[in-house]
């Protein structure tokens, strides 16, 4: 019996990394389709729309992405689907919490096109990748240095910023953001999904976030938790402004 068909997505707000990412998928691991996404909220909506995706690739700086509490959302939620992540950074400490988060690899952007195939297949076949800098223990202060040295606009090189989520200080997604809202208001789930256009199972994706954010199980006690203040929140339900 032959294998089926493997699906892959790829979750990046770098169109030309995406089809590069997509062209290894195609001919070295006889992907028949490529989904791409450019935030974790369209990463959802695919992951809900095609439930047989077999890999996903996470772009650590797509917002939403660089948050745990997204990533184990995403690993609970679609256990069948192999998962990774990709960054321009080697930090320690992104590497862990992703890991942690239950990811099945963290790649880096710098890889060449042979180790990040080797890295796949790694995935693919049912193992972890983790980076051999993780065993490094100097890489995280040299690394330290050299971030301090380009934010300084010192000799380490050209000034770049760090990855950051678009809305700084909340690791809800705008889509999610809209979700908790409309379940404030008392929406049930099939409401939600006719107010924002989505599919039920998506609402339900987006809900498990906010249950996790929360550190809630039900929906009563995320509308409660939802109406009171929280990080980056665009507006007052309760008192309408």
């Amino acid at each position: 019996m032959s294998a089926p068909p493997r699906i892959g997505l790829i979750v990046d707000d770098d169109a030309i990394f995406r089809v590069a990412v997509g062209a290894v998928l195609e001919r070295q691991f006889d992907c028949s389709r490529i989904i791409e996404a450019r935030s974790l909220d369209g990463a959802l909506e695919r992951l809900a729309e095609y439930p047989d995706i077999t890999f996903a690739l996470f772009g650590l700086s797509t917002p939403g992405v660089r948050t745990p509490t997204n990533l184990r959302t995403v690993r609970e939620c679609f256990p069948q689907t192999r998962i990774a992540v990709v960054s321009t950074s080697g930090n320690r400490r992104n590497i862990l919490m992703a890991l942690e988060a239950g990811v099945h690899g963290y790649m880096l952007k710098s890889m060449s096109t042979e180790a990040m195939a080797g890295a796949l297949k790694l995935i693919l076949d049912g193992g972890i990748y983790v980076p051999p800098s993780l065993a490094d223990i100097s890489s995280e202060a040299a690394e330290t240095s050299d971030e301090g040295a380009r934010q300084s606009g010192g000799t380490g090189g050209e000034a770049t910023a760090p990855e950051t989520d678009s809305a700084a200080g909340s690791p809800l997604t705008p889509r999610q953001q809209d979700v908790l809202d409309l379940l404030v208001q008392g929406k049930t789930n099939k409401e939600i999904a006719q107010a924002l256009r989505l599919g039920e199972g998506t609402v339900k994706i987006h809900m498990a976030a906010i249950f996790r954010y929360f550190g809630v199980n039900n929906r009563a006690a995320a509308a409660v938790a939802g109406a009171r203040p929280y990080p980056n929140r665009k507006r007052n339900l309760m008192s309408g402004v």
